[in-house]
């Protein structure tokens, strides 16, 4: 429709000039913030701006929604300054069908920012972040140490000193079978284990087992029975939020096959997937609340906007928070907000005045 190719070509130059400048005011804010300790431990100036680089796709993250709302409302703003709206209403079309392509620009965006996120912001942003911590002579944040999972349905128990994620190596192992009753059946303790691509074959490995009711202990040397992949032990020694979606999902499923606390991670692993979808929130809100004003159209509907935006976000760190101590379901916390702020925008923009 014309209107609609209209409406997108005054969004869009816009839309990419705020996007720029959030982007801008972002990466200054993080430069800054750091610059102190930069200066403390004489971090060469090509380091800061490669941590800066890497910086880059998180500010984009972070600048996408409310870059859309900012242009959505200016844009609407404009239309009704210059009175172009007036003859689009007298032609019958309703302010909702009007504002139609600016939703589906917010729905793109939805999906987008999910898999901008998960395919270039996460691994960069760890990137930045690992470039930032050898710069500040601080500790990993990875914590490979004193790991414990459980699988096989709690029967089998892996305790680790350490584990060598680059090597896929064990140290320290101890491994606990269990029958269904929780009673041991052996014990196995070794110096390290190795990954072989198929199961792990143990270093100075003994075994603990009951033989006609006495613990016998014996030299253990390898079986292909232990075949829990290395990425369990990995998994569980990072959180949800430096893993992509789908690494995210096995990390919930291994926490909770190893009967280790897991609700807070299913619900960080539902976030994912229901802040992808504030760009759309936040365009539904300032469309509709942009086309309810007559007066200081630009500055009613960016209060407005950023109202319902401080609202959406203070009820999801509520939600959020509850369903991370387990009062309210992980999905529910996740996605409660979205749903609400969802069917609110569309009923304030169906009943929008044209």
């Amino acid at each position: 429709m014309i209107l609609d190719r209209y409406l997108a070509r005054q969004f869009f130059p816009i839309f990419l000039v705020a996007w720029l400048m959030f982007v801008l005011v972002l990466s200054l804010i993080d430069l800054f913030a750091n610059l102190v300790r930069y200066l403390n431990y004489e971090v060469p100036f090509l380091i800061i701006m490669k941590i800066c680089l890497y910086y880059l796709p998180k500010s984009f993250s972070f600048a996408l929604p409310i870059s859309l709302l900012f242009a959505s409302a200016y844009t609407l703003g404009d239309l009704y300054a210059r009175n172009e709206l007036t003859t689009v209403f007298s032609s019958g079309i309703p302010f909702w069908r009007f504002s139609i392509s600016l939703v589906i620009i917010g729905l793109c965006a939805s999906v987008f920012a999910f898999f901008f996120e998960d395919i270039l912001v996460i691994p960069t942003l760890k990137i930045k972040n690992d470039l930032s911590r050898r710069a500040l002579h601080q500790q990993p944040a990875e914590n490979n140490y004193d790991i414990v999972i459980k699988t096989r349905n709690g029967q089998l128990i892996y305790s680790v000193d350490y584990f060598d994620y680059r090597a896929n190596i064990i140290n320290g192992v101890s491994i606990i079978e269990t029958d269904s009753d929780g009673d041991m059946i052996s014990h196995i303790r070794a110096q390290s284990a190795t990954w072989n691509g198929s199961f792990w074959e143990f270093s100075n490995a003994i075994i603990y087992r009951y033989e006609n009711g006495l613990l016998r202990i014996r030299p253990f040397y390898y079986d292909d029975s232990y075949i829990e992949h290395p990425g369990t032990f990995r998994r569980n020694a990072v959180e949800v939020e430096e893993l992509a979606a789908r690494d995210a999902g096995f990390l919930v499923k291994d926490l909770r096959n190893a009967g280790l606390p897991y609700i807070g991670a299913l619900a960080n692993y539902y976030h994912r997937f229901s802040f992808s979808a504030v760009s759309l929130i936040v365009m539904i809100l300032s469309i509709s609340m942009g086309g309810r004003f007559r007066k200081n159209i630009l500055l009613m509907s960016l209060f407005a906007s950023l109202s319902a935006a401080v609202i959406f976000y203070i009820m999801e760190m509520i939600s959020m928070t509850m369903a991370g101590l387990g009062y309210i379901h992980p999905f529910i916390g996740a996605w409660f907000p979205v749903f609400s702020f969802i069917i609110i925008g569309l009923l304030l923009l169906r009943g929008a005045k044209t």
